[in-house]
């Protein structure tokens, strides 16, 4: 290189002198007559020792873009992995389905069709988007690389100008998506079959049983751990030591009256709550000729008499007078039940607003709250109901759920 090109850009344009020394007030590289001129009162210091420390800089903003890279890459396998359990997800539903269509006649072999297409349209839709998410993320992954790359060099470089020109481009990352949030949820099956064999319960009750035992398994593989909030129990209610039983008695105790507690109304939360994802939980009902079980947004009203509603921010279903048993839908559906259900599993995914009630014993669906749109915290919401001179004094049990796998 000619001396003279090579010392293009190094010279003080002002007095022709070398720039030597770095003036941090102003953030300027300056030859020594400058800083006796115009920064004489500034802080200057040698090239270098700003140079060295603009190096351990760069050397930082490397290590965290090779942080960004390794949670990128960790986010990968965790698509993948969540394309993996929907597949399985999607591989029992299918086994369960073909059993059961393969006791049907000719005449519903549409309605196979239709049941498989359902669940290979819900798995691709699956597997892309989990496509575009690592297409994206193997995107910022080759971006953020070769930003590293550079970044290395330039910290590694001597040549103190080059290094202080360029840091103030190379020191930050490059603009990369917020990954923190983002994932893939293996889609929900609940209902399909049902809908695929509705015109066909009568011949097909047996396998329909077969069916919904399959299907109370799956969703108890989401079983919470929930105990009862007495800070949101009615002072009629008893609740055990362990959380997990309520009645209600016949006196009523002092609590102070604090916004989360009902206060008219003999219901009570669990402490547990939920924003995303599916839970599941079991209640024991058994002696009971009243009860309410279901779940309720954060925000419901808890003071004076109260409208259980999905409108009102409540999930549920309940009996009364022993064999009246209500979905509090608007309006409320009566159930026909074959029989008088012990105990009731409740289960929940939020982001398909779907609220599901079984008869755990007879693995039999008792109803399904759809299309809900949850945009608040979920609590499991539980109400033994007035005493009635201990005619219903028997408590709600919450149980612990036992499957198969």
């Amino acid at each position: 290189m000619d001396p003279v090109e090579d010392l293009e850009g190094r010279m003080c344009m002002k007095h022709n002198k070398l720039l030597e020394l770095f003036c941090k007030t102003d953030q300027m590289c300056v030859c020594g007559l400058c800083s006796v001129l115009e920064h004489k009162t500034h802080d200057v210091v040698p090239l270098r020792e700003e140079s060295e420390g603009k190096k351990a800089k760069l050397r930082k903003t490397e290590a965290d873009i090779q942080q960004m890279i390794q949670e990128r890459r960790l986010k990968i396998e965790e698509v993948r992995r969540s394309v993996e359990l929907s597949k399985k997800d999607a591989d029992r539903e299918t086994a369960d389905g073909v059993q059961v269509f393969r006791a049907l006649k000719a005449s519903v072999e549409r309605s196979q069709t239709e049941f498989m297409e359902t669940i290979t349209e819900k798995q691709r839709k699956t597997e892309k988007q989990a496509e575009g998410f690592i297409k994206e993320l193997e995107q910022e992954i080759s971006e953020l690389t070769q930003r590293s790359t550079e970044v290395e060099q330039l910290s590694q470089s001597e040549d103190h100008l080059l290094l202080l020109q360029s840091f103030p481009s190379m020191n930050a990352a490059p603009p990369t998506k917020d990954w923190t949030e983002v994932s893939v949820r293996p889609p929900s099956y609940e209902g399909t079959v049902r809908r695929a064999l509705n015109e066909l319960e009568e011949t097909l009750s047996e396998q329909m049983k077969k069916l919904f035992e399959a299907k109370l398994k799956r969703v108890q593989q989401y079983a919470a751990d929930v105990t009862l909030d007495p800070d949101t129990a009615n002072p009629w209610l008893i609740l055990s030591d362990d959380g997990k039983q309520v009645y209600t008695s016949d006196v009523k105790k002092n609590l102070p009256d604090n916004p989360e507690r009902f206060n008219t109304c003999v219901n009570v939360l669990a402490k547990q709550s939920f924003s995303s994802g599916r839970f599941y939980f079991e209640v024991q009902v058994k002696g009971k000729t009243d009860w309410d079980v279901g779940v309720a947004r954060e925000s419901i009203n808890r003071k004076g008499q109260i409208t259980v509603s999905p409108q009102k921010g409540y999930w549920t279903i309940w009996l009364r007078n022993e064999n009246e048993y209500e979905a509090l839908a608007n309006p409320s559906v009566c159930l026909s039940l074959k029989s008088r259900p012990e105990k009731v599993g409740v289960f929940v995914d939020y982001e398909e607003g779907l609220v599901s009630f079984y008869d755990v014993d007879a693995a039999a669906l008792l109803y399904s709250f759809t299309g809900c749109c949850f945009t608040e915290k979920l609590y499991p919401y539980f109400s033994p109901c007035p005493n009635d001179k201990g005619k219903i004094s028997a408590p709600l049990i919450i149980s612990a759920v036992s499957h198969a796998e």
